[in-house]
Parts: C-alpha cells; structure tokens; sequence
C-alpha cells in the first residue's frame, strides 16, 4: 500500500540521496558503521546504490535481477573510495531510479533477488531503506539526523507491513516466534502534530502478530520522538537509550527486537 504517493517515494530517493551524500564529504569512508558493524561507510554507499541499480534496471528491461553483480552495469561503483566518485555514482544511480520507477508508474511489476513486487512497493522501500541508511551514516561521522515526520512515521507503517507479509510468507524464522495471546507493544512519538497519526499497537496473538494505529494500553510501551521511535524499531538505537522512555515489560520488547529484523 503506498501512503505518501509514488512520486512521492521517488522525490524522497532523490532527496535522501543528496542527503546522504552530503555525509560523504571530508569523511574517512574506512571508518566502520557501528550501527551496521559489517560494513565500512564505502561499503554501505555501494550497496545503496547497487540497490538503487538493481530495480532500476529491473523495472526498465522487465527482466527479473537475481544476480545483480552479473547483470547490472555499473553495480559495484567506482574502484576507488573517493567521497566524490561515490557521491557522482550514487547520485546518477538515484536519478536513473527516480526517472526510471516514475516513468513506469505504481503498478509496474519489477522482479530483484527473490522478490517480485509492484514498482510502488519498491519505490517506497528504497526510500526508507535510504533513511535508515542515511542515519547509519550519519552516525558513522557524528553528525545529527533529522527526518521529515510524515517519511518517519511511514517508514514504521511499512517495516511493519513488511514484517507481516514476511510473516505470511514464512520466509523468516525468527518473525515466525513473534506470537504470545495478549501481549501487546505501544509505540508512541511524543512531537508530532495532531494531525499525523503516531502511535502504532503491535498485538501478539497465537498465529502471530497484527498491528494497528492505536492509542492503547500494553504490554509494553516505547515513546520518545518519532525519529528515535523508528530508530529502536530498526535496532539503530538500543531500547535503554536516554532518548526514549520505555514502560511495562521490557523484556517483551528485547524479545521483539531480537526477532524483528529485515536481514
């Protein structure tokens, strides 16, 4: 389901793009991120914007990309970690995606890896996996992270539709654990607007999990501000940290947390 438009979500790679990019400059890109303690900051922008390649030139040729470093020009970047080569590179790959998914329209279907999805829902997942990546970076070099509040508050409506489609699909085990009558978990932002629905209710049940927007009381609940709520929820940010408030059984969430995950 798109919430913000499919132009929208294209805008958005363009914008978090440049953010991203901005990040790079005067930066040692071998510094580990230690939000994703596998990769280097070079590491990470390449494979954003081998993402950003591979849908691109699914939804362009049609054909599904299931080896992306086999048939995707240009998918491992430049040679070298220059910030200003993988700025360019990044940069062209975002403009070609953006072009090339506005074009194509929300109901294309684009087949990558394993995945074959309308070109809305890969549109608007390459948003928000840049924003989550962006604050990785941005973590990396010290630098603040802001989000606008409708991307942030999106971003948690769809990793939760993505953990319950991955759910359905039995495609992960440990989504497969979340389940647990009456056991509930309240997110709750603390600075948005009125009219920006901001709170979610995650309930636990026997086949697994449903959420909704709700204001109710849980199990356990999370609030603080929007962008530390998404970050917890994307394990950027622990659940103890000083930014957000944690009440009722922690350990519900720890549970949550360690299963929850798109990897």
């Amino acid at each position: 389901m798109t919430h913000l438009g499919h132009d929208r979500y294209c805008d958005e790679v363009i914008t978090q793009t440049d953010l991203l990019s901005d990040l790079l400059q005067g930066s040692d890109l071998s510094v580990t991120v230690p939000t994703t303690p596998d990769w280097t900051l070079a590491e990470l922008v390449r494979h954003v914007g081998g993402n950003l390649r591979s849908v691109e030139t699914a939804v362009r040729t049609g054909t599904a990309v299931v080896e992306p470093d086999k048939q995707v020009p240009e998918a491992a970047g430049p040679a070298a970690d220059d910030p200003a080569g993988l700025a360019a590179w990044l940069a062209e790959g975002a403009a070609r995606f953006a072009g090339t998914l506005r074009g194509a329209g929300p109901a294309a279907e684009a087949q990558v890896w394993t995945v074959q999805r309308p070109t809305a829902f890969w549109a608007r997942r390459a948003a928000h996996d840049l924003v989550i990546h962006r604050a990785d970076a941005a973590g990396a070099v010290g630098a603040d992270f802001t989000v606008a509040p409708d991307m942030a508050a999106d971003a948690i409506d769809e990793l939760l539709e993505l953990f319950g489609f991955l759910q359905v699909a039995a495609s992960s085990p440990g989504l497969a654990e979340l389940r647990g009558p009456g056991r509930t978990i309240h997110l709750h932002a603390t600075d948005t607007d009125a009219g920006l629905t901001a709170e979610w209710l995650v309930e636990l049940g026997t086949d697994g999990f449903t959420w909704r927007h709700a204001h109710a009381k849980a199990t356990v609940a999370v609030r603080g501000p929007l962008a530390d709520v998404l970050l917890v929820l994307y394990r950027r940010l622990p659940a103890d940290s000083e930014r957000v408030e944690v009440l009722g059984e922690t350990a519900l969430l720890d549970f949550w947390l360690e299963r929850a995950s798109l990897s």
